[in-house]
């Protein structure tokens, strides 16, 4: 019979579990990381995404832009991070109102970054001057703006919206079906939606 002191001594360490910890990339892949007892990763593998959680992420890129005016374009980021999309756009300015989303060619093209936050309670009219401004820049030179947050679905739709209503005088009827012909995917959160329906340029 063992005595407890020797059955211990007899459990070498690498019987025990080596520390597994699950990590998110910037870019969404989703990895486990092995360590060993002195704390170095050991083994890194990446997950499948676990089945049963009802959200399936979409991986492909949304590279569709939608053209609200010849100056005027509207798209996602993914669209925005894309090259090819923006020189075959004619991007020349780009107006980012995505919070966290970076520009990646500053030298290339003209960048104004606003971080709105994609929330019912944000003003989201309080940022139509200074939009609606930029984008005019962009228009006396003869340029070619694409406005972008994340998905291009709510905070850069509204932006638009209000550009149409505040410079061209529309009504929020006729700027949202505008918008929403040129990028059926809009969908500006229900404050948003709110506001611009009582914004009075």
């Amino acid at each position: 019979m063992h005595s407890l002191a020797q059955e211990i001594q007899g459990f070498s360490k690498n019987h025990l579990k080596k520390q597994s910890t699950r990590v998110t990339t910037v870019t969404g892949r989703k990895l486990l990381e092995t360590r060993s007892d002195e704390g170095h990763v050991e083994q890194v593998q990446e997950l499948e995404e676990e089945p049963g959680c009802g959200f399936v992420e979409d991986k492909s890129l949304d590279l569709q832009v939608g053209a609200v005016r010849p100056f005027l374009l509207l798209a996602s980021q993914d669209a925005a991070h894309d090259i090819d999309t923006l020189q075959r756009c004619k991007v020349s300015h780009v107006l980012n109102v995505a919070y966290g989303v970076s520009n990646l060619f500053p030298d290339q093209l003209v960048y104004k970054t606003l971080q709105i936050l994609d929330l019912p309670d944000t003003e989201i009219t309080s940022y139509l001057e200074e939009c609606s401004s930029f984008i005019d820049q962009a228009r006396e030179k003869d340029g070619v703006v694409l406005v972008h947050c994340n998905a291009g679905v709510s905070r850069s739709s509204s932006v638009v919206i209000g550009y149409l209503m505040l410079r061209e005088g529309l009504t929020f009827d006729d700027a949202y079906s505008q918008v929403k012909q040129a990028r059926p995917s809009i969908r500006p959160n229900p404050g948003f939606y709110e506001q611009l329906q009582h914004y009075k340029p």
